[in-house]
């Protein structure tokens, strides 16, 4: 196709600002962001963005449930806390996870995450060590929470 009839998509800021996963770059790591009209649903779609960098979540079978509680009472450290307790079950427990729950009654957190043991039919994407503090916000702006931090992959 030539550059005069290349197709143009145009996509407004508004429209991004609402989707409930994002990326962003970060040198040799990955910037993750969740969006959600509740904390939680934020916190929940930062979850779904780092386990989607492993695998395609579409494919996960949901059969097993880890329950996850902790208490944190700033929304920044309970973001990284509910990330690394995640990837800390998924890799004791040899799991990925591909759905997320999570409730918050002040600065007690509780939630679970549902996945599978990794087969063979999962095709395996990149590896999420850790959420570090870095490029760590928790912020809402015009009823939308958004989460984000740099995973460590």
């Amino acid at each position: 196709m030539s550059p005069r009839h290349a197709a143009v998509s145009f996509v407004s800021l508004r429209a991004i600002m609402h989707e409930p996963i994002a990326y962003f770059d970060h040198d040799a790591d990955m910037g993750i962001v969740g969006r959600g009209q509740r904390i939680e649903e934020a916190f929940e779609n930062a979850a779904t963005a780092v386990f989607a960098m492993m695998t395609s979540l579409g494919e996960v079978e949901l059969r097993e449930s880890v329950a996850i509680e902790f208490e944190e009472a700033d929304a920044e450290f309970a973001l990284v806390t509910w990330l690394n307790l995640l990837l800390g079950q998924a890799r004791s427990r040899a799991l990925i996870f591909g759905r997320f729950h999570l409730r918050r009654d002040g600065a007690s957190w509780s939630g679970t995450a549902e996945g599978e043991p990794w087969r063979a039919g999962l095709e395996r994407g990149v590896e999420a060590k850790g959420a570090t503090l870095t490029g760590l916000a928790v912020t809402q702006k015009d009823g939308i929470w958004e989460a984000r931090c740099v995973v460590d992959v």
